[in-house]
């Protein structure tokens, strides 16, 4: 239960050390279906195991782990968000920088669920939800997002140094770092794993930490799907903040918890409008960013973000906060899954996001930059 203190406690920089200073209605009718697809194929693939001693013997072809690759990630610019007004660069609080349809001749390039960046923005760990570390740089043309560079790909490891996807521990969908440990979250098998990222990178080898009974108890595919280390001076330092997608208390609001610190325990996001949670990352202030989306087959798809206070996330509370961005299919959107947040060199509070393609031909891979306008 208080795995992470002492770990998320005595480093305030979630990834100083881990990351080396390192349109149209029918793309609209198909980027609907596409998440409809995705998320039925992913009901139908996978059958989460509770514990790597309960996986079932691997193949002999899984008995060697496949080395890092590099691979090459091309981009092609997004140089307007609103598909509807090429001019509008202002949505809610956030302005519109820049962003990348993102593609790879790598088969096991997509999936992106969790982005985590170096403190300018460059360097970058992601983990796709088939087990995948991704890293590597990006390029800016000025402020502009110009590309990807130095990428590499592997598999993220178990105990025993065999992939983990080869235990069918699939659906790591959250990402945190505290310093040089990386906490990654499965979300069917209701597990968070730790990595001694900071020595060993993507070569690391994951161990399971003590996680809440209620956590172990989310419904299968509304688990945890993200992960945020609270770093000093605030009252929740050295704790970690889990958010499921849509496990829900008995006033159906979302369901969190705080594992190690100085108070864990289990606390609740107010769900409104049906959406479910994506990710969340934490403003240099210490507010909590939470992203959020829904899908139906009536409104479409939708995305929003909502700021929490941090001093209002304690043990028991149900916390909210009101929605400071919001986009649907009129926008550059897809399925977006990551959040991440730097300052850049001009002091400006920069928002990353990048989407979840679920593997397939009819969704993309978005990597989506946007300023925080000052109060």
């Amino acid at each position: 239960m208080n795995a992470p203190r002492g770990e998320a406690g005595k480093r305030s920089d979630p990834t100083a050390t881990a990351v080396p200073d390192f349109a149209t209605t029918t793309r609209r009718k198909l980027l609907a279906a596409g998440l409809s697809l995705g998320g039925a194929a992913a009901l139908a693939s996978f059958a989460p195991t509770l514990a790597l001693s309960q996986a079932k013997p691997v193949e002999a072809d899984e008995l060697t782990p496949p080395a890092p690759r590099s691979i090459e990630v091309r981009a092609r610019p997004i140089d307007h968000f609103d598909l509807r007004d090429r001019a509008h660069r202002q949505f809610g609080a956030l302005q519109f920088r820049s962003g990348l349809i993102l593609t790879s001749g790598f088969r096991g390039f997509g999936g992106l669920s969790a982005l985590r960046l170096d403190p300018r923005g460059e360097r970058f760990v992601a983990i796709s939800d088939k087990a995948t570390w991704f890293t590597g740089r990006i390029a800016y043309d000025g402020a502009a997002l110009s590309g990807l560079a130095d990428v590499e790909a592997a598999p993220l490891l178990g105990p025993d140094g065999m992939p983990l996807r080869a235990r069918k521990w699939y659906d790591s969908e959250s990402l945190a770092f505290d310093g040089g440990t990386a906490y990654v979250g499965f979300e069917r098998v209701n597990q968070i794993v730790k990595f001694d990222f900071g020595r060993d990178g993507i070569r690391a080898r994951g161990q399971p930490i003590a996680v809440p009974p209620a956590l172990r108890k989310l419904p299968n595919n509304k688990g945890i799907e993200s992960l945020v280390v609270v770093p000093k001076p605030h009252a929740l330092a050295g704790t970690l903040i889990a958010l499921s997608e849509r496990g829900l208390d008995a006033e159906r609001n979302t369901i969190g918890f705080l594992i190690g610190g100085k108070s864990p325990g289990q606390f609740s996001v107010r769900r409104t409008a049906n959406y479910d949670i994506a990710d969340a990352a934490l403003l240099p202030g210490g507010e909590l960013l939470i992203l959020e989306r829904k899908f139906s087959w009536f409104e479409g798809v939708h995305i929003r973000i909502r700021r929490i206070a941090l001093n209002t996330i304690i043990p028991g509370a149900t916390v909210d906060g009101p929605a400071i961005f919001e986009a649907d299919l009129g926008n550059e959107i897809d399925n977006m899954e990551g959040l991440d947040v730097h300052v850049d060199s001009s002091g400006a509070i920069v928002l990353t996001m990048v989407s979840d393609d679920n593997f397939s031909m009819l969704q993309r891979t978005l990597l989506l930059q946007f300023t925080l306008e000052a109060d």
